[in-house]
């Protein structure tokens, strides 16, 4: 134990993710968290296509779908009306095989999380604190406070920081954390409640005094409510109860609370870590950004960050790829996480903003031009691909390389299935491969063979063209999925230049 390949501080969904790619290609890691128990309250809920896409990979997607709750739609109130419907099912259902937004709450996705790790005899450390740690050679000597009050030293190949927003391994490494705090005070409460905004689907009242969001949850009547405190009471949030908060906007939503099984308030940061990795050190989750909650991708970007990290680190520690691969962590996720900020900024401000013009804009404005919004096709199919993060690329950046078709080096590889064919079914694998769709070259299939590279080639179908694919080029797929070269040759020198110029091998786990 005292020493492992990756040491791990923090075991939420993004720590924990993280230990479990790693371990199912043979790293030895190390996970530990300064709690005695896992989270016991259903802090974050939406699980979005694009985590359960990536979920394939880890053998998790059927498990999650099957024990939480598919929320088909999104319902938006003004005044004790529904005004606009986003159904999420008819969106969504030729660009991905979880065309819904799925509820998993957290105390149970970490559980899952767990008992997988534990499957391959990873234990979470419990009670177990990081006091401090120093980078020397090729790797991390770590200071640990046991549950007994001992001290504990340990060595380490490289150490992820996945220990929320007050991260104690981006304090060690005296890294910024510039943004700032909104003054609203919001609550959030899990309840047993009836009526018409407990149907299953997804609830918000844009009220002139008061927003409530309404998140179904698995079990008829329980769902998650989340809304503002407003007026004196925020000064008072950390004392408030349930009853003290306003029954405007509840009552709005017709909702009859019968009991309240939890009970929090809290204020909405919104920050990014200057950066992402220092030397053999890196930030993930919470500890690397933090934003609103709007739109539910809290969760989904930090495990997003744990596969992006997971991968290249397994390369890098297996022999398989120089240091200078884990570079493009930082750049491929620290876009993404600016984005997602500046993006959560706007909904959130939409929402929570006070003023009369404020007001006007969600009460009168708003309703007027959503369900106007929300007819057209495009406009539906936009704020799916959005929320579900299904249009998180990484165009441009020094591992994407390329177009075919409508597909550019970066993107993610668009879904195309018929009755036969679902060119995703190869997508649970963690290796390296590329896709054909109709024919390749000779050349191709023998390079692929002598590097045990895997190629899956698809009989060119109508679905391929419409979901914007090239016929006879090709695509290779990194581990996570993603397109790393898209070309419309079928030349693998192409292939072996990309591996050489980033000093990558092809390889299987």
């Amino acid at each position: 134990m005292n020493r492992s390949d990756v040491l791990i501080v923090g075991a939420g969904p993004t720590g924990l993710v993280l230990a479990l790619w790693l371990s199912k290609l043979g790293i030895r890691v190390r996970i530990l968290d300064k709690a005695s128990t896992p989270g016991t309250t259903s802090r974050a809920l939406a699980v979005q296509a694009r985590t359960l896409e990536l979920y394939r990979q880890l053998d998790l997607s059927q498990t999650v779908v099957q024990n939480g709750h598919k929320v088909p739609a999104v319902n938006l109130w003004v005044k004790g009306e529904p005004v606009a419907r986003l159904p999420f099912e008819d969106i969504g259902k030729d660009l991905t095989p979880y065309s819904f937004l799925e509820i998993f709450p957290q105390d149970q996705h970490e559980r899952l999380l767990i008992e997988r790790l534990e499957q391959l005899g990873v234990v979470v450390e419990r009670d177990t604190e990081l006091t401090g740690f120093t980078e020397h050679g090729g790797s991390i000597t770590a200071q640990l406070l046991l549950p007994d009050g001992q001290e504990h030293t340990c060595q380490t190949c490289y150490l992820a920081g996945c220990d929320g927003a007050r991260s104690t391994v981006r304090k060690a490494l005296d890294i910024g954390f510039p943004g700032g705090t909104y003054q609203q005070v919001f609550y959030v409460a899990d309840v047993e409640a009836s009526g018409p905004a407990l149907n299953g689907e997804l609830h918000a009242d844009l009220d002139e005094a008061d927003f409530l969001a309404v998140f179904p949850l698995a079990g008829e009547g329980r769902a998650r409510l989340i809304g503002t405190v407003r007026d004196e009471r925020a000064e008072q949030a950390e004392t408030l109860r349930f009853e003290d908060v306003s029954s405007r906007a509840i009552e709005h939503l017709k909702i009859q609370v019968h009991k309240v099984n939890w009970f929090s308030t809290y204020r909405v940061h919104h920050r990014v870590a200057d950066t992402f990795r220092f030397g053999r050190a890196f930030l993930l989750g919470d500890a690397a950004h933090v934003h609103s909650p709007a739109g539910g991708q809290g969760m989904n970007t930090g495990i997003g960050d744990a596969i992006n990290l997971a991968w290249k680190l397994a390369a890098v520690l297996n022999g398989a790829a120089n240091d200078k691969l884990l570079d493009s962590y930082e750049v491929e996720r620290m876009a993404f996480a600016r984005r997602l900020v500046a993006t959560t900024d706007r909904v959130f401000n939409f929402v929570s903003a006070e003023g009369a013009m404020a007001d006007l804009i969600r009460t009168r404005v708003a309703p007027f031009l959503l369900p106007k919004m929300v007819s057209f096709e495009l406009a539906r199919e936009y704020l799916f691909r959005t929320v579900s993060q299904i249009t998180l690329n990484y165009r441009g950046m020094p591992l994407s390389e390329g177009h075919a078709g409508h597909v550019f080096g970066g993107d993610r590889l668009p879904w195309a299935h018929d009755r036969e064919t679902d060119n995703f079914n190869s997508l649970t694998s963690l290796n390296w491969q590329v896709h054909v769709y109709g024919d390749t070259s000779e050349e191709m299939l023998a390079w692929c063979a002598e590097h045990h590279l895997a190629l899956h080639i698809f009989d060119w179908h109508p679905t391929h063209e419409a979901a914007g694919l090239a016929r006879n080029g090709f695509y290779l797929l990194r581990p996570d999925s993603y397109v790393a070269v898209a070309d419309l040759s079928a030349d693998p020198k192409v292939i072996e230049r990309y591996f050489r110029d980033h000093g990558i091998k092809p390889f299987l786990w």
